[in-house]
């Protein structure tokens, strides 16, 4: 009997102590997670465009409440988050003037950026409007540039970006494919112009993924999130073109944002 009381007494002291460690680990987790100080810079596909219900307070810069660093951010109560990403930014964009709020305290940055400066907008209005060989012609040229002279203009931002906030981590986002190949669109670009477009993506996220690791910064491939929810998917997480609004057309929703995207960014924060 007095066997059995004390394996009983040692069996409580033994799960009194796990709860506690494990209250005290979850405790120190929580806290962990609120004291991430988290910035978040870039682009349109950044700052939420196509998403809907923008701060007002943001301009042009149309910054999305539905946009990923505001969902992440929503979810994980950081002790700060600054969200200075911006519509139509290019590399030098960022570095003149996105770039304020990081510091040594900065834990985390997240960022999209090296489309506008390919010409992503000018590509996709060349398509739509002209041949297909005038398509095909200006991909070309955007892949040059991104041989060319993409790579310094992201090593600029990156290296910007570790001067300011030498112990943050870093997570560059891709860009997703915008078209399911025979998929459901039975009118528009034909798929010649369709597979060039995916390819120039998959070729801009290339180059990307090798610049953000040379800096050591990890890259987000947000390509797989998006399979099956491309343009002409029937279920389609980014937006075809919209002659109403232009601007949101090529962009994610507010489904890519929060199933495209930020899935991505929490594997990776």
């Amino acid at each position: 009997m007095k066997m059995s009381r004390l394996v009983a007494f040692s069996s409580s002291l033994l799960l009194g102590t796990v709860l506690a460690l494990t209250g005290a680990g979850v405790a120190q987790a929580e806290e962990s997670a609120a004291a991430v100080d988290y910035v978040a810079l870039g682009d349109s596909y950044s700052s939420g465009v196509g998403a809907g219900s923008y701060d007002s307070a943001s301009g042009d810069c149309k910054r999305s409440t539905r946009a990923y660093p505001a969902l992440w951010k929503a979810a994980n109560n950081p002790a700060s988050f600054a969200f200075t990403a911006c519509s139509g930014a290019r590399t030098g964009d960022v570095t003149a003037g996105q770039l304020g709020p990081l510091n040594s305290a900065t834990d985390l940055v997240s960022i999209s950026i090296g489309g506008n400066d390919a010409g992503f907008a000018d590509v996709m209005t060349t398509c739509v409007l002209q041949s297909e060989a005038t398509c095909l012609n200006r991909i070309a040229t955007a892949r040059a540039y991104v041989d060319s002279t993409l790579p310094g203009k992201l090593d600029s931002v990156y290296s910007a970006i570790s001067a300011k906030a030498p112990s943050a981590r870093v997570v560059v986002l891709g860009y997703p494919r915008f078209y399911q190949l025979g998929g459901s669109c039975i009118a528009g670009l034909s798929e010649k112009e369709r597979t060039a477009i995916n390819g120039a993506a998959d070729y801009l996220n290339a180059a990307t993924a090798k610049r953000a690791a040379d800096h050591g910064f990890t890259f987000g491939d947000v390509t797989s999130t998006f399979t099956g929810h491309e343009i002409c998917s029937g279920s389609a997480w980014l937006h075809s073109v919209n002659w109403f609004n232009i601007g949101e057309s090529y962009h994610p929703t507010a489904a890519g944002q929060s199933g495209g995207y930020l899935p991505v960014l929490n594997s990776r924060a």
